[in-house]
């Protein structure tokens, strides 16, 4: 026996899985976590009975509601799967799946279109934080072809114009969760910062390697990834997050200077395997500290002048552009962060999970 849960194959910027109704899964968070283990097929490490693509890029789930906050349309909750262990993690956001919420909710009628294009206000349940999407849905169809290009995805598609309201402190105290914007950690020069993403910031020279290595080099660099993992769990204790080993944050970024154009070139690993681009809200942070005087990016990022600030990062598959507005009282303090993504409709269907795991009762 099996039990069948509807469910929207989609891509959300650099990164896909299903998404769900909240009312089609069960209340119990336990339970909800145990079905979205057998949806993903986790934990084996090709996850082989599942939705899920053996990379943390692939293994994620979005669940989406109506909101009942007051000024909200819709609530997100984003839980990364971990493809060879059974964690279930809601902790942290996820930009690129964000981009896929306002589609999903548009293409299962949770949503009316307004028009040529649909703005809603989503609010992510991980860390409460609010921003507004902008779809393109001509004749009350959400539009997915476009011309639009982000780095990490083949082809073009249809912008998704994401303004963040409120990202500082997401997950941490606050934007520095230190205190400091450059700290000594572990023996290197850290800057531990969250701004939609808890983040350590390093540079690549101080761990003994250039920043533009690929990333099949980085994933087999074994004494990297040691020296990382110790850094990580060091720096999670500075920040406030406590014991981080079995969490998927924060995440660990090495910096060098720009050699494509950008503002600076980056290597992220979440947590434990490098990007193959970088995530929205990793973007996000690693450009805010771009404009902090004295973080470990002072003199190797290039940076333009003005209040409103482009900030081009590059990353192992091109770059990603991240718009930052700062406030003119006080240029360190970012009032504004908005960005584009493009996502697709995969798949509609049910996913079927054992009855053993989940009978379908919702009490």
């Amino acid at each position: 026996m099996q039990t069948s849960i509807p469910t929207l194959f989609m891509r959300g910027g650099t990164s896909r899985g299903p998404f769900f109704d909240e009312s089609d899964l069960p209340a119990d968070k336990a339970l909800r976590d145990a079905v979205l283990l057998a949806v993903m097929g986790s934990p084996d490490r090709r996850q082989i009975d599942g939705l899920g693509g053996a990379h943390p890029l692939t293994s994620k789930v979005g669940i989406v509601r109506k909101s009942e906050t007051e000024g909200v349309d819709l609530d997100f909750l984003f839980a990364q799967i971990l493809p060879d262990k059974d964690i279930v993690d809601t902790t942290p956001n996820c930009g690129n799946m964000l981009a896929a919420v306002v589609p999903f909710a548009l293409e299962t009628g949770m949503v009316a279109p307004q028009g040529a294009t649909t703005t809603l206000r989503v609010l992510t349940l991980n860390t409460d934080m609010q921003c507004d999407i902008t779809v393109q849905t001509p004749g009350g169809q959400v539009a997915y072809e476009g011309e639009a290009r982000i780095d990490g995805v083949p082809g073009g598609a249809a912008p998704i114009k994401i303004n963040f309201l409120d990202t500082a402190g997401s997950v941490c105290a606050g934007l520095l969760p230190t205190g400091n914007v450059r700290d000594m950690i572990d023996g290197i020069e850290v800057t531990c910062i969250d701004n939609g993403m808890p983040l350590v910031m390093f540079r690549a020279v101080d761990v003994g390697r250039t920043g533009y290595e690929g990333v099949a080099e980085l994933n087999a660099d074994t004494e990297l990834k040691a020296r990382i993992e110790r850094l990580r769990l060091a720096a999670g204790e500075a920040m406030g997050l406590g014991d981080v080993s079995a969490r998927t944050y924060p995440k660990m970024c090495l910096v060098a200077p720009p050699r494509e154009g950008g503002s600076l070139s980056t290597r992220c690993f979440i947590p434990h395997v490098c990007h193959d681009a970088i995530g929205v809200l990793a973007a996000v942070t690693v450009g805010t500290a771009c404009v902090l005087a004295g973080s470990v990016t002072e003199g190797i990022a290039q940076i333009p002048e003005g209040q409103v600030k482009t900030v081009s990062v590059e990353h192992p598959s091109g770059e990603f552009s991240v718009e930052l507005e700062t406030d003119p009282a006080n240029p360190q303090n970012v009032t504004r962060a908005a960005l584009l993504r493009t996502a697709r409709l995969i798949m509609r269907g049910e996913v079927m999970i054992p009855a053993a795991v989940w009978n379908g009762e919702k009490a």
